[in-house]
């Protein structure tokens, strides 16, 4: 009785121990697999910055920013309104749309706030950044980032009687790199936008030759029957009334297909007259007659030629038929494949 007794307290204590043992080893376990599920891993660690929205200023700041909107602080006018060189505190140069008093006036109910906000949380390489507006009775101010540098149409357009300041080269990398910004717009943005108006006047090009689109997504403030600054850069559909008109992602597909001639033959686009001489051009493959001849023709011209075909597929269809622009963009990041020396 004793031997069997000693036995069973032996095998009681070490099972108490196993318990015990078993207990412990999963309560580590537990920690250890707890620890390492919780712990980033560097190699795979990505960091996302969220952009803030856009800086509402008071109009007094503005004021102060451009000198009481003074006549030498202006850069430009367009359709809907006129730019000038403002510089905010610490000396942080920005450019100031002041949208017209009219403008302004007949969309006076419009979310003018909530609609620049939404806009200047795009951020991308051809896209020139929203930070701040300006909203008071009959003022409408936006803010955009300072690109020190000039517009595609000066490139184009402000030369003609000399060499030209864009080789084949950069005429390429400009055309894809308008692309890539309004993809950005169509389809990375949430929501997604819409630009409305593009044109070489709307495209900003840096010292490395990268494209970066402006006065995106503003249709919103435009007159509906105003054909200034728009005429020749939208299809006709657009002037149509009802649900099937406006601004849309088709129009902008029109308004890159128009960009793309331009970069073609150096001409602007002077009341849409462009499309309809250099249309039949491209469809018979009389290149020599509409390039720009401030260039030498390249010895490879087939990323010329499938440059036409892109522009002649955007502005030659209506808008059912017409490529999206993610078929545009796949196509001319392949002319950078391309040596025009072959």
């Amino acid at each position: 009785m004793s031997f069997y007794h000693g036995n069973h307290i032996f095998y009681a204590f070490t099972l108490s121990f196993l318990s015990i043992s078993i207990v412990l080893l999963s309560i580590v376990l537990i920690f250890l697999c707890r620890k390492k599920q919780f712990k980033p891993n560097k190699e795979f660690e990505t960091t996302t910055i969220i952009k803030p929205s856009a800086t509402n200023y008071p109009l007094s700041e503005i004021d102060s920013a451009t000198d009481r909107f003074n006549t030498s602080r202006i850069i430009g006018k367009g359709r809907l309104g006129t730019t000038y060189a403002a510089v905010l505190d610490k000396d942080e140069l920005v450019v100031a749309k002041r949208i017209y008093p009219w403008l302004v006036l007949s969309k006076a109910g419009l979310g003018f706030q909530s609609m620049i906000k939404s806009l200047s949380l795009a951020q991308h390489p051809n896209i020139v950044p929203i930070v701040g507006f300006s909203e008071a009775p009959g003022e409408r101010i936006i803010l955009m980032e300072y690109v020190d540098t000039m517009s595609l149409d000066f490139y184009l357009h402000q030369h003609v009687d000399g060499p030209s300041l864009l080789g084949w080269i950069q005429r390429l990398k400009i055309a894809a790199g308008i692309a890539r910004g309004v993809e950005y717009l169509h389809e990375k943005m949430a929501p997604q936008v819409v630009h409305g108006c593009i044109k070489p006047s709307n495209v900003l090009v840096d010292v490395e030759f990268c494209p970066k689109l402006c006065d995106y997504g503003l249709s919103f403030l435009a007159s509906k029957n105003e054909k200034m600054g728009l005429l020749g850069y939208v299809d006709e559909e657009y002037w149509l009334e009802g649900k099937s008109g406006g601004a849309c992602k088709e129009s902008d597909v029109y308004g890159i297909g128009v960009v793309l001639l331009e970069l073609l033959t150096g001409k602007r686009n002077e009341g849409g007259l462009l499309v309809g001489w250099v249309f039949p051009l491209i469809k018979e493959m009389r290149y020599s007659e509409f390039l720009d001849p401030r260039i030498d023709i390249p010895s490879n011209m087939k990323p010329i030629v499938r440059l036409g075909k892109v522009a002649l597929a955007c502005v030659g269809n209506s808008r059912k038929t017409r490529p999206k622009i993610s078929q545009i963009v796949s196509i001319l990041d392949s002319l950078d494949d391309f040596d025009l020396r072959d």
